[in-house]
């Protein structure tokens, strides 16, 4: 089966091997809309444990029309593992993206964060003013709300053993059933490919560093940047989607308030019966990054 991406190995400044999907677009036509398009990059950054896989959906949806980038962030999926855990932190990551980047030498990037991915979205754009064409928030803001923070801190890096394929399906509906109410068991288990992995000698493992805790383990972690909000208000320079689920225990509506009062431009979707984080595959939130990546193809060639 065509995977319809190439593997990209890329070594980051401080010597580790990283992965990334790249799916180009398919052409088809040279009518002017689709060439803007096909020269617009989407990087798209995934959560804290979770992996490249995460967008399978978004790319089978967006693929034929824009080129995307979707890395497996240091400690997850393909990429090397860090044997200093301090380095797990999303300033971290940052730097990796800035490598990637420049390895791949992509210009007219869109930024698409899903919660840890976000925080790295912001500080990116803060770091290369003017060079992102627009941003992407997923379930995420300058404020964390600490709920959600202390329920991811209670399983990362805790995984209980799992001897099956079906066992690995419950244990993500344990951990995420709350967030997907309206999911299948076929979801499910595809929610578990996407998550484990087999090892050399057969046996099922989550696709990520359970070192990752370490950073997060106590207040004084770095799992979130203090005091983002000066970094989200840069974000007003450019077209800015911001994506929350319904359910969600980690953006609030509070926090979203008090984003759209400070950026009253940035588009917003609330995508129903999803809590933390939508998957961007759900037809609500294709159809607003259908309808918000259109819009930056018109505005390039008015």
């Amino acid at each position: 089966m065509n995977k319809h991406y190439r593997d990209v190995w890329y070594v980051s400044a401080d010597g580790l091997r990283l992965y990334a999907r790249d799916y180009s677009p398919v052409i088809g036509r040279r009518a002017n809309e689709r060439q803007a398009q096909s020269r617009v990059t989407l990087l798209c950054m995934h959560g804290l444990t979770r992996n490249s896989a995460d967008f399978e959906g978004l790319c089978e949806a967006l693929r034929r029309d824009y080129r995307l980038v979707v890395p497996d962030q240091r400690g997850r999926g393909r990429s090397a593992y860090d044997p200093d855990s301090s380095h797990y932190q999303p300033a971290q990551y940052a730097a990796d993206m800035l490598g990637l980047i420049e390895q791949l030498q992509l210009e007219q990037v869109v930024l698409i964060g899903t919660s840890m991915g976000g925080l790295m979205a912001m500080i990116l754009n803060a770091l290369k003013p003017g060079f992102f064409k627009a941003v992407v928030l997923n379930d995420i803001g300058p404020e964390v709300n600490p709920a959600g923070l202390e329920r991811i801190k209670s399983y990362v890096g805790k995984d209980r053993a799992v001897k099956s394929w079906e066992a690995a399906a419950a244990e993500a509906r344990r951990l995420n059933g709350a967030a997907f109410p309206d999911y299948t068991d076929a979801d499910w288990m595809r929610f578990a490919r996407r998550t484990f992995g087999l090892d050399s000698s057969g046996k099922l493992l989550r696709l990520y560093d359970a070192a990752i805790a370490r950073p997060i383990a106590s207040d004084a972690g770095s799992a979130v940047p203090p005091d983002l909000w000066p970094l989200f208000a840069q974000l007003a320079a450019q077209p800015l989607l911001l994506v929350r689920g319904e359910l969600s225990d980690i953006l609030t509506a509070a926090t979203v308030a008090k984003m759209q009062s400070l950026v009253p431009d940035m588009q917003y979707l609330e995508v129903p019966r999803v809590g933390h984080a939508p998957m961007l595959d759900e037809p609500q939130a294709i159809a607003a990054l259908q309808i918000f990546l259109n819009e930056l193809s018109s505005s390039e060639l008015e």
